[in-house]
């Protein structure tokens, strides 16, 4: 398998390879045999080793395989070339986002690789630093047509690896397994003996190598003294008898040198020295073939190490890391120094403690945020005043938490809540149990907490206070009907009857406004809402802070049917989340953008976006659901393919808690059903969407209820959601709301007033952007002219109707039409849209940035792919499309059909 992977790097297609068994089973030895194999051919390789002590340690294994290719910083786009700067602290700046790192990791080993195939090894995967298993994992799932091998070798899967390509070692067979013990055992074995040596180890080679030197002849032929012990003990346990054989002052410096981390020869005879050890003591170990020194440290193999730490007494571990901490530079290694000083602790120390605590501020500097966890849990741990052991355990569980390491962070929580908090404590451990369920639990509990935490922040910070009303009565619309506590118009009270900061801030009238319109009405909320929209553009944010308000902006122009300001939130939003590299809130601003694209009824541009989403929410592992893909389904028409998104978001909308987007995804339903002139579904799905409590959005689709209850003959239905409609209009005025509320008060009319409505809908809708639901007046004002029997009156209408669906994709609505046009005597030649099925969405979306002048990294910065990958991609786009260059590209991209669905 490795050397097929290496055959295919060598013609340019990336590969990733997951190597794992247990401790001994030959992982490395066949590792160097493929290194060994490559370096021959003209590859570079790179090399990191995760070690256990070092998991604390951010961005340790990362640095290791990266430090020879930092020089090629300088090539990378400014955004990841200053997070890496930061995160391995050659600059400073603020905290880089954990996936932008993965994307400059990505950028630097495809730079790399321009000079020569690479093959990255990174051996003991499973102790790796948390910060670079992450960044590596990103980047292997994103390497496509790059010269890269990227080999993980580990002993069980971890989290960041899951999913990727594996392969398992296994033990030797019963046979080569005698041989290999028949070499190193020089007396004849008892049949017994090896069968049960061989059993016992499972043809571990290291095992059976290993394991004899302890027994005695008697043992090998004919006693029964092995012990029932798994494979990484047994092991263990053989190179823990040849460490009980060492001198004292051998065992000293083998204990110095499994402590410290890096292997650094110097660092570890110089640790040695301040225990009386020197270079003569050594040499047992060395000459034991335990550890071999030049001027790096290497133990036999992994299990030596951790033997030798294991068996060294409680005493001499510490005695180790205090030698090493005082050789260790305080000044160039602060961190370091301080988790030796912490292991060398014998109990509370408050000085050490303080230390731990300003090296996890250094980390989240760096966004090591699990580095920092666990220098904070390790201070909380040394803490004797209990007032600093639950603010320390409450910064550890803050840390975990944004790490992605929930139960630890929920463990430590406990612990935190346990000890003396203040109210500023104990309002801060209310907002992380909340954003805990926002990010990696259940929704439904989430506003309760999250609101009592912003109630007692009110006494303390009036405008902290305010920010966190707003998060509570967002994740309240989000929870809606599925919401266990308080609801979404207890959370809107609370944060309207919040006090004001002063001076009061544009998102502070933003958030009453968004809140009156939950408890007052729309009507209402307009003044505020118009008064926060001018304070925005009087005032300068920075990108961090707008883009937090973004979404809450674009939720304001919903209320107010204003398509062109939501559109500009959007696009704005994603806008400021790529330059950002804030790829945890990219899919929610690429998901917005898509359905304001839905709503224009661009729908290729739809398509593209999320693809874009899922691409991101793939890329980052992420919970977020890209409903806007069922949306786009269901307009589409494609039964099969948006009932199966509809389904599958509903579903797992419910296991989160999330209510708004089963309402989304039902009201997308409604849609479809509506559609394909099945109204009995439609009027399901569609009362589904329109359950209490009424959020933010809930009136853009009103309409679909209102078109089912008429078709399924329930007026009553009907009637009750256009007064529910019209409240919503009546503050908005935009010819998107009157259109909709004309064409909904046409379908509940008779005569005259029925056409009086839909032609003043059509003239509302035809000047709105909204094109989809204009084509959609057309075609019920068409239907209806039909049933008076004016059919020539009719078919105008029915026309105009057909050919805008089918211009924009709609093929479910461009059939409903056809079908009438039929009715009225014309032969309609019936034609599903032609979709490009030429190109992929993701090629048509790199060829679509190549035309609008995007340089390759540039795609590949937004598209989080190397700018290799996106070259190969564009080589099959000019030869799909037989062009020859992106200006061709300009000509050619206008005549293609939509993006084809993905």
């Amino acid at each position: 398998m490795l050397d097929t992977l290496t055959e295919a790097v060598r013609g340019g297609r990336s590969q990733v390879l997951v190597v794992r068994g247990e401790p001994g089973v030959g992982k490395t030895a066949i590792l160097e045999r493929a290194i060994g194999s490559v370096s021959e051919a003209g590859f570079r390789v790179a090399r990191a080793t995760g070690i256990e002590s070092e998991m604390e340690l951010s961005f340790a294994g990362l640095h290791q395989l990266l430090a020879p290719m930092l020089e090629r910083l300088e090539e990378l786009p400014a955004p990841q070339r200053d997070a890496m700067n930061t995160a391995f602290g050659l600059a400073g700046g603020r905290a880089p986002d954990r996936f932008l790192i993965g994307l400059a990791v990505l950028g630097l080993l495809s730079d790399a690789a321009e000079a020569a195939p690479l093959l990255c090894v990174i051996d003991d995967a499973h102790w790796l630093d948390r910060a670079s298993a992450h960044a590596l994992a990103f980047a292997a799932r994103r390497l496509l047509a790059e010269h890269i091998g990227l080999v993980f070798v580990t002993r069980h899967l971890t989290e960041d690896l899951r999913g990727l390509p594996e392969v398992t070692v296994e033990g030797l067979g019963d046979a080569d397994a005698r041989v290999l013990l028949s070499s190193v055992v020089g007396v004849p074995l008892d049949a017994r003996v090896r069968d049960r040596i061989i059993a016992e180890t499972r043809g571990n080679p290291l095992a059976l190598l290993e394991w004899p030197r302890g027994l005695t002849p008697a043992d090998l032929t004919g006693g029964f003294g092995l012990p029932n012990l798994p494979m990484a003990g047994l092991i263990e346990e053989s190179f823990r008898r040849r460490l009980d054989e060492l001198p004292p002052p051998a065992k000293r410096f083998v204990t110095v040198a499994a402590a410290e981390p890096t292997g650094d020869a110097v660092t570890v005879w110089r640790a040695a020295a301040q225990l009386g050890v020197g270079p003569l003591d050594a040499s047992p170990a060395i000459e034991a073939g335990l550890v071999e020194v030049d001027t790096t440290v290497r133990f036999r193999h992994p299990t030596v190490r951790t033997a030798a730490y294991a068996t060294a007494a409680t005493d001499d571990r510490r005695a180790a890391h205090r030698a090493l901490a005082e050789v260790t530079d305080a000044e160039a290694d602060p961190d370091r120094r301080a988790w030796h000083l912490a292991l060398a602790a014998a109990g509370p120390d408050e000085e050490v403690a303080a230390e731990l605590e300003r090296s996890a501020g250094r980390a989240q500097g760096r966004g090591g945020l699990a580095a920092a966890a666990a220098l904070l849990e390790r201070s909380a741990t040394l803490s004797l005043d209990p007032r600093l052991v639950a603010r320390r355990a409450l910064a550890a569980a803050a840390a975990h938490l944004e790490a992605g390491r929930a139960e630890k962070s929920a463990a430590l929580l406990t612990l935190a809540e346990a000890g003396p908090l203040d109210e500023i404590g104990t309002a801060r451990a209310e907002l992380l149990r909340g954003y805990h369920a926002v990010t990696w639990g259940d929704l439904r509990d989430a506003a309760t907490v999250l609101a009592s935490a912003a109630k007692r922040l009110e006494a303390i910070d009036v405008g902290a206070a305010s920010d966190q009303h707003a998060a509570a009565l967002g994740t309240a619309v989000n929870a809606s009907s599925l919401a266990r506590g308080a609801t979404v118009a207890d959370t809107a009270r609370a944060a309207t009857g919040a006090p004001m900061p002063d001076p009061v801030r544009p998102h502070d009238l933003l958030l009453k406004g968004l809140g009156v319109a939950l408890t007052d009405g729309p009507a209402a909320a307009v003044p505020m809402l118009q008064a926060a929209n001018t304070a925005f553009g009087f005032t300068d944010f920075s990108a961090e802070e707008a883009v937090r308000w973004l979404g809450y902006r674009g939720a304001a122009a919903t209320l107010l049917w204003d398509h062109e300001s939501w559109h500009r939130f959007a696009a704005r939003h994603v806008e400021i989340a790529r330059s950002l590299g804030a790829l945890a809130t990219l899919p929610l601003a690429l998901n917005a953008l898509a359905v304001t694209n839905i709503f224009a009824g661009d729908l290729s541009t739809a398509a593209l976006l999320v693809s874009e989403e899922e691409a991101v929410i793939e890329a980052i592992q992420g919970r977020f659901t890209a409903y806007a893909g069922a949306r786009l389904a269901a307009l589409r028409g494609n039964e099969r393919e948006a009932v199966a998104l509809i389904d599958h978001h509903v579903t797992r909308a419910r296991d989160q808690g999330m209510g708004l987007v089963m309402k989304v995804t039902y009201s997308a339903a409604a849609t479809l059903y509506n559609s394909l002139a099945r109204y009995d579904q439609a009027l399901e799905a569609a009362q589904e969407a329109n359950r209490a409590p009424h959020t933010w959005a809930s009136h853009l689709t009103l309409h679909e209820l209102v078109e089912a209850a008429v078709r399924c003959g329930r007026p009553d239905i009907a009637a009750a959601a256009m007064d529910q409609l019209a409240l919503t209009v009546r503050p908005s005025g935009t010819d998107w709301a009157l259109g909709i509320e004309a064409r909904s008060r046409a379908l509940l009319s008779t005569g005259g007033a029925a056409e009086t409505h839909y032609v003043e809908a059509i003239n509302h809708l035809d000047r709105s952007p909204i094109r989809p639901e204009a084509a959609r007046a057309h075609l019920l004002y068409g239907e209806w002219l039909r049933r008076q029997n004016r059919r020539v009156d009719a078919r105008h209408q029915l026309r105009t109707a057909f050919e805008r669906f089918t211009a924009m994709g709609m093929d479910a609505f461009a059939a409903r039409a056809g079908r009438e046009l039929k009715t009225t005597g014309e032969t309609v030649r019936t034609r599903g849209v032609e979709h490009n099925r030429a190109l992929t969405a993701q090629e048509l979306q790199i060829a679509r940035l190549a035309a609008e002048g995007c340089s390759n990294p540039e795609i590949g910065t937004q598209l989080f792919l190397s700018a290799r990958t996106v070259e190969w991609h564009l080589r099959k786009v000019f030869a799909k499309l037989d062009v020859t260059s992106r200006n061709d590209l300009r000509d050619t991209l206008p005549r293609l059909g939509p993006v084809p669905a993905t």
